[in-house]
């Protein structure tokens, strides 16, 4: 699996099921201020906020906005219920792994989303504020989970420079982060068996 930060929430995941190269891009929001994608291509386009906003996305994907859990080319999707009626967080299980989405969730998971979502191999989080998680929220949320793997999302940036700093969540969560990277590629072998891991993405 390989894993890329485009900014905001905005993550492309790529992989291969059945001998078919899959992408998923997740988020891929028009940020209100800063450099970003004019387009991109996926096989599934997934929005937490719904896809009004999005930049285009070709290749014809399949796209989720809403609660549901469905299967697509080999990827198990459940989409959970958000705290607004428009909102949802993303489980996908592909390669034999978890990984968890949650948008820009900015208020404590209730216990029915939390039940989707702890123990999930990878948790991609936004810790930057409002309307996100502030540093201190995302800690407690990842406490709750449990992940083995940590990709924070909507930190200090040119899309979002209003954003508290990736060094605040840092130090909210009290793990120090690995050399920053493009993309995270990642088997199941390869997840961490005892400490958590954080792993930055620069920008693609």
């Amino acid at each position: 699996m390989h894993i890329s930060w485009l900014g905001g929430t905005a993550i492309k995941i790529q992989t291969k099921t059945s001998g078919e190269d899959v992408t998923v891009c997740i988020d891929p929001y028009k940020p209100k201020v800063g450099a970003f994608l004019k387009s991109t291509a996926a096989s599934i386009a997934l929005y937490t906020r719904g896809s009004g906003g999005s930049i285009p996305v070709s290749g014809k994907p399949f796209i989720l906005a809403g609660a549901g859990e469905c299967e697509v080319k080999n990827v198990l999707i459940h989409a959970v219920q958000g705290h607004a009626a428009k909102d949802c967080l993303f489980r996908l299980d592909l390669e034999g792994m978890s990984l968890g989405h949650l948008g820009q969730c900015g208020a404590a998971l209730t216990n029915e989303q939390l039940e989707a979502f702890v123990g999930v191999d990878i948790l991609c989080i936004p810790v930057g504020g409002a309307p996100g998680f502030t540093p201190e929220q995302a800690s407690a949320c990842i406490q709750k989970i449990e992940p083995r793997v940590v990709v924070p999302m909507a930190f200090l940036s040119e899309n979002d420079p209003e954003a508290s700093s990736l060094e605040s969540f840092v130090k909210a969560v009290g793990v120090a982060p690995q050399e920053p990277m493009k993309k995270l590629v990642i088997k199941k072998k390869d997840l961490p068996q005892e400490d958590m891991h954080v792993v930055v993405l620069n920008k693609e």
